[in-house]
């Protein structure tokens, strides 16, 4: 048995992959994003899976200042997958980020893991530091990282999609958060903005279409930020963040009124 079938990220990745590479087939419009999408997860199962062999050596410690020597090379595995298969912007800088030595490449991950929200907006070093995120919160290691505002309460990373779960012997559905940097979901109120916090319903209008009946955008007045929302009752194979692909065309109607998405896609929006 390899260390990746052993390691359940990996596992967690691959079943991604999968579920990408089945619905790129299914929509021609997403084909495109989700086959991208399907290579990542894979590539970022392969970094957890050595990220797994890392810890079970010698513990990491949850620090990223602390553990990025040992993580550079393995994380570097996303930005080659980038540099290779990226949409050509994204390709463009995941080539010269090879480039960097490697005390530039620590450097860098460590703005995104200590910055701003717009420093934070760094797709490439999202993707890259979640296998390790992730193994860390598989292995209940503390995650050393600012939690500022409402964020995942693992990592502190933000909401990039939700998902309404139904509950056994109720009428209602459970509301949960996933984090783009962990995986992780938390359980939130229905009525409430993830981004500000704003309680009044008035305020919180929700979107769908006929086109894709499990999603909604979940939107704020008084911020103008949304997240995307996925019925699990409609398809019980969905996976939110992978769903969430097939209907970027509703996150582009987001934008003309005027709306940001709190933490973007794997489509970059």
């Amino acid at each position: 048995m390899t260390s990746e079938s052993k390691s359940p990220v990996a596992a967690a990745f691959r079943k991604a992959a999968d579920r990408a590479e089945s619905l790129a087939a299914e929509s021609a419009s997403a084909s495109e994003p989700l086959r991208f999408a399907a290579g990542l997860y894979r590539i970022q199962g392969e970094v957890a899976a050595a990220v797994q062999v890392l810890h079970a050596a010698s513990p990491l410690a949850g620090r990223l200042e602390t553990d990025a020597r040992r993580l550079v090379e393995p994380l570097r595995m996303v930005h080659r997958h980038a540099a290779e298969l990226a949409p050509p912007i994204l390709a463009a800088v995941a080539r010269e980020r090879l480039s960097e030595a490697a005390e530039v490449a620590q450097a860098r991950l460590g703005v995104y893991w200590n910055g701003t929200r717009d420093d934070r907006e760094d797709f490439l070093s999202r993707a890259a530091l979640r296998p390790y995120v992730e193994v860390l919160v598989r292995n209940r290691v503390p995650v050393d990282r600012p939690k500022v505002g409402r964020v995942c309460p693992h990592c502190g990373g933000q909401p990039w999609v939700a998902a309404r779960r139904p509950q056994p012997n109720t009428h209602g559905a459970q509301r949960l958060l996933v984090c783009a940097l962990c995986g992780s979901e938390w359980v939130v109120n229905r009525i409430l903005c993830p981004a500000c916090g704003e309680e009044d319903p008035a305020k919180l209008p929700a979107f769908n279409t006929d086109r894709y009946p499990s999603v909604r955008i979940e939107a704020c007045e008084t911020c103008h930020r949304y997240v995307k929302s996925i019925d699990l009752s409609v398809d019980g194979k969905a996976i939110p963040e992978v769903d969430d692909l097939v209907s970027v065309g509703m996150d582009l109607w987001a934008a003309e009124q005027g709306f940001a998405r709190i933490e973007p896609g794997l489509a970059g929006v």
